[in-house]
């Protein structure tokens, strides 16, 4: 038994720092070759271009740092490895390892978008490039959200001695884990449309600019409630019986399933509003009024989960 609870102790320790740093490196390949695709489009704008690429692999870097800290943290701890601690820190290798992957990946995908746009629009560059830092800024919340809960289940692992305890902090690392994914993509998909798109027509930056704040809030509705279950239960106090600990494991899958279409489709509405709002810039309110409605209704699915996994909580 020893011997698995120090397995599991290393093993969090290299996801933790390897998974990120996988989604870092993919990204910043994309950033790369994106970079060097403009300069050969617009060879004047190179200094603007390198500038916008550089920046945005230093911002796509905040998942392997965050993955990196997770990892020393564990790597230099005192606590006594148990089998029951070592099933809890793989809730924190889920926590910071799926959406630091993801985000890794996908905050290439704004700056990439950015530096062709720049490349299109080489006098508009200094406005592409704060809206680009603005996009990437926001794609950074489910990593600072995994690293949160993965702080919360580090600080209750001393005081876990049985199998339902490690199964609560096991699901609440796979809530808001596996719960980041559909919020990641749907704003990797988003932010890639609008740095796109704000090259195309100049003049609909400042619709463009209010709306992506709104509908980013949106996208992210469904990592609010798969966070808010990790929280519910990293706190929770009744993990008595195997029951226990089983439910709370399907709470977290509820969650995390249910929140998976509801941020990509939210992203692909907001992606295609962005489109038409560059194209129809002079019905811009309609189509931000129209896409946030659908964005709406869309988060009710997530709703839903979220009430599900908070009886499965709560009533059992």
């Amino acid at each position: 038994m020893e011997q698995i609870a120090d397995l599991l102790h290393y093993v969090t320790i290299a996801l933790a720092v390897g998974i990120n740093s996988a989604g870092v490196g993919i990204g910043e390949g994309i950033s790369g070759n994106a970079a060097l695709q403009a300069m050969s489009i617009q060879p004047s704008a190179r200094s603007d271009i390198a500038k916008t690429a550089i920046l945005g692999m230093a911002l796509g870097e905040t998942a392997a740092f965050i993955g990196v800290s997770v990892a020393a943290m564990l790597l230099f701890s005192t606590l006594e490895t148990t089998v029951y601690i070592g099933i809890a820190e793989i809730g924190i290798a889920l926590a910071v390892c799926i959406p630091g992957f993801f985000i890794g990946v996908i905050s290439s995908l704004p700056a990439q978008q950015a530096c062709l746009s720049i490349a299109r629009q080489p006098f508009f560059s200094k406005k592409i490039l704060y809206f680009m830092i603005i996009n990437q800024s926001i794609l950074q919340t489910p990593i600072i959200f995994g690293f949160i809960i993965a702080m919360f289940i580090k600080g209750q692992m001393a005081c876990i001695s049985t199998y339902p305890e490690s199964l609560r902090l096991l699901a609440t690392g796979i809530s808001v884990g596996l719960g980041s994914i559909g919020p990641s993509l749907g704003l990797g998909i988003f932010a890639r449309a609008a740095c796109k798109n704000i090259s195309v027509n100049r003049r609909a930056y400042d619709q463009l600019f209010s709306f992506v704040i709104v509908s980013q809030a949106l996208i992210e509705t469904p990592m609010v409630f798969a966070l808010t279950v990790s929280l519910l239960l990293a706190f929770s106090s009744y993990a008595l019986t195997p029951l226990f600990g089983v439910a709370y494991m399907c709470a977290a899958l509820c969650m995390a399933v249910g929140s998976l279409g509801a941020g990509i489709g939210s992203g692909l509405t907001a992606a295609s509003a962005c489109k038409q709002i560059a194209f129809n810039d002079e019905h811009a309110s309609t189509i931000s009024y129209t896409s946030i409605m659908a964005q709406g209704l869309i988060d009710t699915s997530a709703i839903y989960t979220f009430i599900i996994a908070c009886a499965l909580i709560f009533w059992h």
